[in-house]
This record gives C-alpha cells, sequence and structure tokens, in this order.
C-alpha cells in the first residue's frame, strides 16, 4: 500500500463507503483497496475492537470479515486454553489465533492461502504477537509437526460451489478423519463447528470429548465448540453461556437432564422464564427446571413459569400482566392500551407475523406478548412485562 492510499483511508475511515465508491479516486490512490479497506474495519470496529480500532492493520475481502470470530468469543475460547506451544490449523483471518496464542509461549498459524499468510505475518507485527506463519494445507502440516499442547481447527463451512453447510464430513478439513492424528499431535484440541449443528450427531462423529461449549452472544447462538483430549472416554459436560450479558455460564452434565422429573405447571403463574439461546441448544430443558425450581409450561413449549422472581436466572425474564386461551372470544381487555407489542410464539400453529396481523399490534416493545400452548394442549396468549 502506498502512502497516498494509506493517508487516504485514515481520512476517511468514517466515511460512507458507498459515497466514497462513487467519488473519482484522488491520484495515485488505489480506491478499490480504500473501499475493502474502509468496509472492513468499519465492520471490525464493532465485531473486533482492537483490530479494527488499530490504523495499521490491514484486511482481506468481506467475506473473510463475515465468517470470522467476534472479539468476546475469541476472548471466550483463549481462557480455556494454555500451555506451551499452541496450533492453529486453519488460521484464515487470524483473530482465534492471535487471542489464543497469548496463552501460550509459543504460537503457529497454518494457512494455506498466500494472500492470507501476508496479511497475518503483517497483522500479527503490528500487534507484537509470537506467532510463527506458515503457508500450508492443514492436513500436510499436521503430518510434520512436532506435538503441542493444543491444536486448534476451525473447517470452512463452505463447499466447493461457495454455498453454506455444516455436516462435519461436509466441511474441510474433515475432523472426524483427522481426529486421532490430531490427539496424536496434541494433548488437547479445540474444534469449531457450526451452531446449527446437531450437537448428538457432533458426539457421534467426534470421540474423546471432555467439554462441549455452546456459546451465545447477545442471545444469538454463535459457536459450538468441542474440547478433545487424549484419553478421555467418560460423558462431557456441557457449558452454556450468553456473552455480552451479565447473565453466568451454565454447566450440565447429560445425567442431570436424564435423571431429572419433568416439572409441568398446570397453568401460568407470575413470573414467565425464557432460557438463552445456549441452554434452548444444549438442550437440558428439565434440568433446567429442576436447577431453579420452574415448571415447564409444556413438553415443547420451551417456557418456564414461577411464583417467585429468580433473578440470576440464565435468560430473559418477564412478569405476567395476564393470560388467556387464544381464539375468537379473546377478551380485549387482555390488549387494553395496546397499539404495539413484541410477540414471541414457543409451540402455537400461528407466526409472529400472523398475530401481529390478527391483533392488529404493530412491532414494539410497548408490552411481550407469548402465544404459547399449555402442557394439556390448551393454546394461550400471555401478556407480560420485561424483568430488567
Amino acid at each position: 500500500m502506498n502512502k497516498a492510499t494509506y493517508d487516504f483511508i485514515r481520512q476517511h475511515l468514517h466515511d460512507d463507503v458507498h459515497d466514497l465508491a462513487l467519488r473519482k479516486a484522488p491520484k495515485e490512490v488505489d480506491m478499490p483497496l480504500v473501499l475493502r479497506q474502509i468496509t472492513a474495519r468499519q465492520l471490525l470496529e464493532k465485531k473486533v475492537p482492537l483490530w479494527g480500532s488499530h490504523e495499521d492493520m490491514l484486511f482481506p475481502p468481506h467475506l473473510s470479515i463475515e465468517q470470522c470470530s467476534s472479539e468476546a468469543t475469541a476472548v471466550y475460547k483463549a481462557a480455556m486454553l494454555s500451555g506451551k506451544r499452541f496450533i492453529d490449523l486453519t488460521g484464515g483471518l487470524g483473530i482465534d489465533c492471535y487471542f489464543i496464542s497469548r496463552h501460550f509461549e509459543h504460537a503457529v498459524y497454518v494457512e494455506q492461502d498466500h494472500n492470507l499468510c501476508d496479511l497475518a505475518r503483517h497483522n500479527f507485527q503490528q500487534l507484537q504477537g509470537n506467532i510463527e506463519v506458515v503457508c500450508q494445507k492443514a492436513e500436510n502440516y499436521l503430518e510434520e509437526c512436532h506435538p503441542s499442547d493444543c491444536i486448534f481447527i476451525d473447517p470452512v463451512r463452505r463447499n466447493s460451489s461457495g454455498h453454506k453447510v455444516f455436516g462435519i464430513s461436509d466441511c474441510t478439513p474433515d475432523v472426524a478423519l483427522l481426529q486421532e492424528k490430531l490427539l496424536e499431535k496434541a494433548f488437547q484440541v479445540l474444534v469449531k463447528l457450526s451452531p446449527m449443528l446437531d450437537i448428538t450427531q457432533a458426539l457421534k462423529a467426534l470421540h474423546h470429548v471432555k467439554e462441549v461449549h455452546v456459546v451465545s452472544v447477545g442471545n444469538e447462538c454463535k459457536e459450538l465448540l468441542l474440547l478433545m483430549e487424549q484419553g478421555w472416554e467418560t460423558k462431557p459436560k456441557f457449558c452454556c453461556v450468553n456473552l455480552k450479558t451479565c447473565q453466568k455460564a451454565e454447566s450440565f452434565y447429560p445425567e442431570e437432564e436424564q435423571d431429572s422429573p419433568l416439572q409441568l405447571s398446570e397453568g401460568v403463574m407470575r413470573y414467565l422464564y425464557e432460557p438463552n439461546a445456549s441452554l434452548l441448544k444444549a438442550g437440558f430443558f428439565k434440568a433446567i427446571a429442576k436447577r431453579y425450581g420452574i415448571y415447564k409450561l409444556h413438553v415443547n413449549s420451551h417456557l418456564y413459569t414461577s411464583d417467585q422472581l429468580i433473578p440470576d436466572f440464565s435468560g430473559r425474564i418477564f412478569e405476567v400482566v395476564g393470560w388467556e386461551r387464544y381464539g375468537k372470544h379473546l377478551r380485549q381487555s387482555l390488549l387494553s392500551g395496546l397499539t404495539k407489542a413484541s410477540i414471541a410464539v414457543r409451540n402455537f400453529p400461528l407466526s409472529a407475523a400472523d398475530l401481529h396481523k390478527a391483533l392488529h399490534l404493530s412491532d414494539g416493545d410497548e408490552a411481550y406478548l407469548f402465544a404459547t400452548t399449555l402442557h394439556r394442549g390448551e393454546k394461550v396468549l400471555i401478556r407480560t412485562r420485561k424483568v430488567e
């Protein structure tokens, strides 16, 4: 990058990229590079603040920015691992590699794309990261590398046509085929998988899994992490976390769900509880009820209720204003004064859009309505207000 391009980027970091694209490029300014760098930096200022705010960093095309980990999830992964030597077999943009490397004496970034390797060398140098960059295919490097304390692998979740995939065998490289070699080369292996992947299927494909981490950010499930360890034979612990909230991480063992009774409610009590996305993904539906002393509305309605306020519940808490059977004779008193409402549908035949239309309500946060089914099959509408 020449000085004119570098200076232009610094001067226009917070400009509208679409407006910049319509301008005539000043002499010696590489405008395509300018647009790419400013677009990436604006995205990363929120997603990875440490990188996005650094003036001397360089970034690849938009797709790599979309696919990279956020700073919050990278820091979470880094806190799980430590030791002397670490290898990231699927380096990509290098976000995970950089943050995890800070917990190791030596780190190796492996990536087969030459352009990404060049960018990684530059960026790691700007961040003063002690990271060795190796431009090589993951499978080839794995065959020849020295043993390490930990290997991290995040398979590419796009096929040869560029379409998204999430099955382990559909991703590149196939971790299931490599798992024995991975555990031969490292005491621990951390595998990042799609949050869309069924956890049961993942555990059938991968062995020696010590921990399963389901990671959400702002109540949106972002990552499924499986920590494998040499010689581990017992069932894994599940860790569910919702980052960027004050809520604590929750840990469960499969036996807790199997052994917990199904606690169903006869109706809707004073408070309504909605578990965070990670808990729902992990599927500890009965264990949640037992742990907090709350009751499930229906075996397939993942909403819970109680007469007691549980302030440390890992999810959203609502106070019930009123509720009744949903149908043609729904009393307008339940919706009195409402013109806007946030509507959530859980185990209910209509969509949120259908209900907004039927109830003549626009979307908003004047109230929170839940349409769901009670355990005897009764379809109900519940009006609530959020407990902050």
